[in-house]
């Protein structure tokens, strides 16, 4: 807001809305004061308002860590109470790695209000992301695995126990139940404990969990054996001690189980983090002092010895030093930096010393950049997750009901006995498993993701993950993208001299010049390590090349016309040359010595490493390929004939380049545009999933679906590859989720026993729901060694 007429028309669209009561805007402060009746409108209702009315709230956002939640369940029961808090515009729950990330107006919450909303949902609040550092994280992990072991033990051992008691024959003065109660109760509850508290505090909010399942579970069995010890209501045969400690045990060993799967999947994001050195040493008057990382600011003098981490991103201002980065860029080779030259956080000095200026740190730095956006990302959900999600939601009244009808049906109806009653109640709680549900999409693209981005392939969205399934084709832009976009010398032809001579010449007139081609002729000589011809009399003209002396020989280099404008003769062997490249789409630059035609250098922008390899490996997943280019159609089809294109769009200006995927888009279906993510912004907004090759740094491009950081065609096909695996691995997680549940609910409440006499005992039941979720968890955890067949390896 700008001006008071702001203000006035934003208040207007306020109190016109339905459900608000009053609005006052101020100007001065930027704020609006705002009554309404929440069972009418919402928060998110009214900053819709505010957007369109072409203006905008101020939102923040924060990471929290939640200790405690265990099931899709809990995470719904987190997710309703965050976004109950005033001022809470959205929560998002990871039950992959226990977060929520939540959208909050900052005036009207805080810390504190996430902090209560989550104890009072009966949750741990184990602080922000930032609080909690991964060896925080992974010393309350282990505590409480530690814990889980002990109960486990303590459990199977009591069990062991109680089974021999009922199969022995041994003679006690008092009746043998009396002996199992005594070494049931106490071990029971110290291994229910976590179950039953957990329960109480979702029962004390109205949250139905799995913990309350559990707990009723267990507590049945108890419950009867108890009654049935003493001979109230219940006889002895009620007595199954062993079966309640047992699943007691199951479930502490499913917790166990499934902590350790799920603490393995989010191992990208703990690398990447752990890229962050912890201490830098950083100038302070005239020594260099050790300070810890997160102390540095913008313009500090930072060095880097051998062997050390880069802390933040910077400018080297003295010394030299090879890094290695190939953790941002993928490049193999430790890359010398000098004066002037950037350095990237977390990436290694393998030789020398540099001192740098921090120009970028903390949540600023590229490191940063890409942890957030892999974060990001695991915590979305591609749409195919809502099938669960609806499935949940209804899963624990559903279950609760079956178990209710077939205990009372087997007792009222078949006339069965209250023991086999009893049993099927049980049975049926206990296999009930909505956590493979729960787990089975974000366990899948939490490690998916993070296995992209150890390949370099960083995928923003889970929208982008859904949709490469359903793509047609791939639609390339040519210069900087397929090409190198830039010259490169392509051949070199010597009328009356060795090759290798020709270009020592042309380097040595070309090395004080800043053309571009004049950089290609050097870089040519460097590859074939000729060192350049020392030359004198340097000029360079603006018609199209340069002259110089060598050996007392004039030089002239450049095209037809500034050959001939110099006096040089361009001869029949030399004009049958030039025809050839012309029509080749090359640039030819002449080389004259003494006004004779010494030789022709071609120059062109190539084709990249990799491009027609990466164009055969879309071919075979079955997507059609299609090029759009600025250049004519002969320089056009020039290219795409040697990458094996057959579709191509030539002469499309910049700004008709989004257009062009549009029409592309309505021929053939759902699209993917590659290109290089600044230039090309429209068109891979236009198409349903934008790809940005060899951005390096440039990660938070705002129009790209996929980002990828190395400069490799071939991550292209794989990034499809990948996409189409993690959606291929949820789809598969979800179906046996759903095919457990819908298989062994049944089978619990007895629907076998009339035809085979099959009686699911709970403790089996426990032992399934154990396998069922920590299947999930290992089939999503079989992507971390998934290698796209695109880069050559194929597994899992």
């Amino acid at each position: 807001m700008h001006c008071a007429s702001c203000a006035a028309n934003l208040e207007s669209a306020l109190k016109k809305a339905e459900g608000i009561d009053s609005a006052s805007v101020d100007i001065s402060s930027e704020s609006a004061d705002i009554t309404f009746d929440p069972d009418r409108t919402n928060l998110e209702d009214i900053e819709n308002i505010i957007k369109n009315t072409g203006y905008g709230l101020l939102k923040a956002e924060i990471k929290i860590k939640i200790g405690g939640m265990h099931c899709a369940s809990c995470a719904g029961a987190v997710k309703t109470a965050l976004e109950k808090t005033d001022g809470v515009l959205s929560a998002d729950i990871n039950l992959a790695d226990n977060s929520a990330f939540i959208t909050y107006v900052p005036q009207k919450a805080d810390i504190s209000d996430f902090k209560a909303a989550v104890e009072k949902a009966g949750y741990e609040y184990r602080g922000t992301d930032e609080d909690t550092t991964p060896d925080i994280e992974e010393e309350i992990f282990l505590k409480e695995q530690n814990d889980r072991v002990i109960r486990i033990l303590i459990g199977f051992g009591v069990s062991a126990l109680l089974l021999a008691l009922m199969f022995s024959s041994i003679k006690l003065p008092f009746p043998m139940g009396y002996l199992m109660f005594a070494i049931t109760t106490p071990s029971f509850f110290y291994l229910g404990h976590p179950i039953f508290h957990a329960a109480y505090l979702s029962l004390k909010n109205l949250n139905l969990n799995m913990d309350v399942m559990y707990a009723l579970g267990i507590g049945v069995s108890y419950t009867a054996s108890v009654l049935g010890t003493f001979g109230i209501f219940l006889t002895s045969e009620f007595m199954f001690y062993e079966t309640s400690v047992m699943l007691a045990a199951f479930l502490t060993l499913g917790r166990y189980l499934e902590s350790n799967a799920k603490g393995r999947t989010n191992d990208a994001v703990k690398k990447l983090i752990s890229l962050r050195p912890k201490t830098a040493f950083v100038k302070k008057e005239e020594d260099f002092i050790e300070v810890l990382a997160e102390e540095l600011v913008p313009g500090d003098l930072i060095l880097v010895k051998p062997g050390g981490r880069v802390p933040v991103d910077g400018l080297v201002i003295s010394g030299e030093a090879y890094i290695d980065e190939s953790v941002i860029t993928g490049e193999p080779l430790p890359v010398k930096k000098k004066e002037g030259e950037k350095v990237i956080g977390g990436t290694l000095n393998t030789n020398g010393a540099v001192v740098f200026k921090s120009t970028k740190v903390g949540r600023d730095t590229v490191l940063f950049q890409i942890i957030r956006l892999v974060e990001e990302t695991q915590r979305q959900k591609p749409p195919v997750q809502r099938i669960a999600d609806v499935a949940v939601a209804y899963f624990i009244p559903a279950i609760l009901t079956i178990a209710f009808l077939s205990s009372l049906v087997w007792y009222y109806l078949l006339e069965s006995t209250a023991l086999f009653a009893v049993t099927v109640f049980v049975s049926v709680i206990v296999v009930a498993c909505p956590c493979a549900l729960g787990l089975a999409t974000p366990t899948a693209v939490t490690v998916g993701i993070g296995r992209g981005a150890e390949l370099g392939i960083l995928i923003k969205n889970g929208e982008a993950l859904e949709l490469s399934e359903k793509l047609k084709c791939i639609v390339f832009d040519k210069t900087g993208t397929l090409t190198v976009g830039r010259p490169v010398v392509t051949s070199v032809k010597a009328f009356n001299m060795d090759d290798k001579e020709l270009i020592g010449i042309a380097a040595g007139a070309e090395k004080s010049s800043e053309h571009p081609i004049a950089k290609a002729i050097l870089n040519r000589a460097a590859m074939l390590g000729v060192r350049p011809a020392e030359v004198s009399d340097f000029v360079s003209s603006a018609g199209g090349g340069i002259t110089a002396e060598y050996k007392g020989k004039k030089v002239i280099i450049g095209n037809r016309d500034f050959i001939t404008e110099n006096g040089g003769i361009v001869t029949e062997e030399a004009e049958n040359e030039l025809k050839i490249k012309e029509r080749a789409q090359k640039t030819a630059v002449l080389v004259a010595l003494d006004n004779k035609i010494s030789g022709i250098i071609s120059v062109s922008d190539t084709l990249k490493p990799g491009a027609v390899t990466a164009i055969n490996q879309i071919k075979k997943m079955g997507l059609s390929v299609s090029m759009i280019t600025g250049d004519n159609a002969v320089a056009a089809l020039s290219i795409a004939d040697e990458a094996g294109i057959k579709d191509v769009y030539a002469n499309v200006l910049p700004g008709e380049k989004s257009a062009e995927v549009g029409r592309i888009k309505e021929k053939v279906g759902y699209v993917a545009f590659v290109g290089d993510g600044i230039n090309d912004a429209p068109a891979l907004a236009k198409s349903d999933v934008g790809i940005a090759v060899g951005s390096g740094t440039e990660i938070a491009l705002e129009s790209a679906d996929i980002v990828l950081m190395h400069d490799n065609l071939l991550d292209v096909p794989a990034a499809v590859q990948l996409s189409k695996k993690v959606m291929g691995r949820i789809k598969l997680n979800l179906f046996w989720a759903f095919v457990y549940n819908t298989a062994l609910i049944p089978v619990a409440a007895g629907v076998l026993y009339p035809f085979f006499g099959i009686v699911f005992r709970p403790e089996y039941a426990g032992f399934a729901m154990v396998l069922s979720s920590v299947t999930v968890v290992s089939l999503s955890l079989l992507l971390k060694n998934y290698t796209p067949p695109a880069l050559g390896k194929i597994e899992s």
